[in-house]
């Protein structure tokens, strides 16, 4: 009984060591979890400070708009001091947040601005495509239907349909032709 008792207490001895090693290595993510708590318990006392003096400021009688001028006259130079280094700092805090406003607003004009210019681009691409392939279809439609050439061009061109003007075999052609549109110019 012992003996059973005895073998128990060094499994429980074993464990606990096992325990206590692997406390040890989450050590690290503890403390730097209590840091950081303690650094953001700090941000807050001083938001909380700057608050509570806000507050007392403005506890002052409201119509009377000379009371903030006399709370700083009845305040000791040091306290004054304070109050403008913490001014400062919320001046400094603004500019900086100012400044990463101004920045992420650049960033995202310019992207705006390219993703815009693609979109434009795309765009004219998809236009010159589908005039191309109503241009293809129109072709294979009048090779379908055993339409000439002589057809494709009045058609295309807006060629007056006369047969004397468009066929010179069967007599010779009397007047110009007129076309409305001229054909484009390939570069």
């Amino acid at each position: 009984m012992l003996e059973i008792s005895l073998f128990e207490l060094r499994k429980t001895v074993t464990e606990l060591e096992e325990r206590l090693s692997s406390v040890e290595d989450e050590g690290n993510e503890w403390k730097t979890r209590y840091e950081t708590q303690v650094e953001l318990n700090k941000q807050l006392e001083r938001q909380i400070n700057i608050l509570q003096y806000k507050v007392e400021l403005i506890r002052g009688k409201p119509a009377d708009k000379l009371s903030v001028i006399r709370t700083f006259d009845q305040m000791p130079v040091s306290s004054l001091k304070e109050v403008l280094k913490q001014l400062e700092e919320e001046k400094k805090s603004l500019q900086n947040q100012l400044k990463d406003y101004e920045l992420r607003l650049e960033q995202e004009a310019k992207a705006y601005h390219k993703a815009n210019d693609k979109r434009r681009m795309y765009l004219s691409e998809i236009l010159q495509t589908s005039a191309t392939r109503k241009i293809v279809e129109r072709r294979k439609a009048n090779a379908q239907t055993g339409k000439g050439e002589n057809q494709i061009l009045r058609g295309r061109y807006s060629v007056p349909g006369d047969p004397k003007m468009v066929n010179p075999q069967k007599e010779s052609i009397k007047k110009t032709v007129e076309m409305k549109q001229l054909p484009k110019l390939k570069h």
